[in-house]
């Protein structure tokens, strides 16, 4: 079989593939599959309802039928099984947040990967204390986080030994989407969401949306200058390590080991790159976090250990978790 990188054509289309992405990210950003959800509709309903009187619609809408996005019947447009189950925000299952971010922030910023490689400067627009200080940003941030965590969250819950009773802190939880999967799963356990204070009202919005006010609390603070973290049984930092460097990974580990409580566990989850199976879409994380951050990258799971290790975790196991995710759970004696 002939490899596609062998061929001009193939090194052309992958040159090209941006255009793919960049019509799912604006189909997403016109809030298409939202439409579609309620029904098929023609190109012309499509045109009205979206406000769309530029050229070049059928073939957009064209375009999303060959990637399997939409369904096409007598001119008829409407949602391919996935799109209706995943891109439509009124439904649990969303995860558009994250599309919706790539557009306005990866998306813009992969233009300048070459200035990034060069300087090691990231680039995107704003940094996360802009993102703070701005609701809007902080919103789509949020939503983002959400679409992440509404993925992985169903693995976690399965891949993990919970305490039968106890305690989980979710450090750089967001508004807790993930620690809620968690306490609804099981029942026994309550939780704590460790962020910065901004994060409160998107948390007390969130838990008054799943029934979990009281069973969920939300500490404010910041890592890096609080003296400690709250006390758990299972202490989780996911996708939170990744986005800072080498050394302040190893003192966010040193510092998470004396806030498990004896006999419990710190439980990592990142885009890791020590496993074949998904390399190239953890590569592309990887520079991701070149692009939007001052030092992060993703890492191996030997990393880790050392610095687990070091912070004076005993037993380490390693395990894949979902489709590009690596697990590493260090448990304290």
């Amino acid at each position: 079989m002939t490899n596609a990188r062998d061929t001009a054509a193939g090194i052309l289309r992958l040159g090209n593939a941006f255009c793919d992405a960049k019509a799912l990210l604006t189909a997403v950003e016109l809030g298409l599959f939202d439409v579609l959800h309620a029904g098929p509709a023609t190109a012309g309903d499509l045109r009205d309802r979206l406000g769309l009187q530029g050229r070049g619609l059928s073939d957009f809408l064209q375009l999303l039928v060959e990637l399997e996005l939409l369904t096409e019947d007598g001119g008829r447009y409407g949602n391919a099984n996935g799109a209706d189950r995943f891109l439509v925000r009124e439904l649990p299952s969303y995860v558009g947040g994250f599309l919706l971010r790539s557009n306005r922030n990866l998306y813009p910023a992969w233009g300048r990967l070459t200035e990034a490689l060069r300087t090691g400067d990231p680039q995107a627009g704003g940094s996360f204390d802009d993102v703070i200080a701005d609701p809007a940003l902080l919103g789509q941030f949020v939503r983002m986080m959400d679409a992440l965590t509404q993925i992985i969250g169903p693995e976690l819950v399965d891949a993990v030994d919970w305490p039968s009773q106890g305690s989980v802190l979710d450090v750089g939880g967001c508004r807790g989407n993930l620690a809620a999967q968690v306490v609804k799963a099981h029942p026994e356990l309550t939780g704590t969401v460790y962020d910065l204070p901004e994060m409160e009202p998107f948390f007390d919005e969130h838990m008054a949306a799943t029934g979990l006010t009281g069973r969920l609390s939300f500490h404010g603070g910041n890592f890096f200058t609080d003296d400690s973290l709250p006390a758990a049984d299972v202490v989780l930092m996911g996708h939170v390590l990744h986005d800072w460097d080498e050394v302040q990974r190893r003192d966010l580990v040193a510092k998470a080991f004396p806030a498990v409580n004896p006999g419990g566990a710190l439980v990592v989850y990142d885009r890791m790159l020590d496993d074949r199976r998904n390399r190239v879409e953890n590569l592309v994380i990887s520079l991701d976090m070149l692009l939007v951050s001052t030092g992060g990258s993703e890492y191996t799971s030997a990393e880790l250990r050392e610095h687990a290790e070091a912070a004076g975790f005993g037993s380490i196991t390693v395990q894949p978790l979902g489709d590009f995710d690596t697990l590493v759970v260090c448990r304290k004696d």
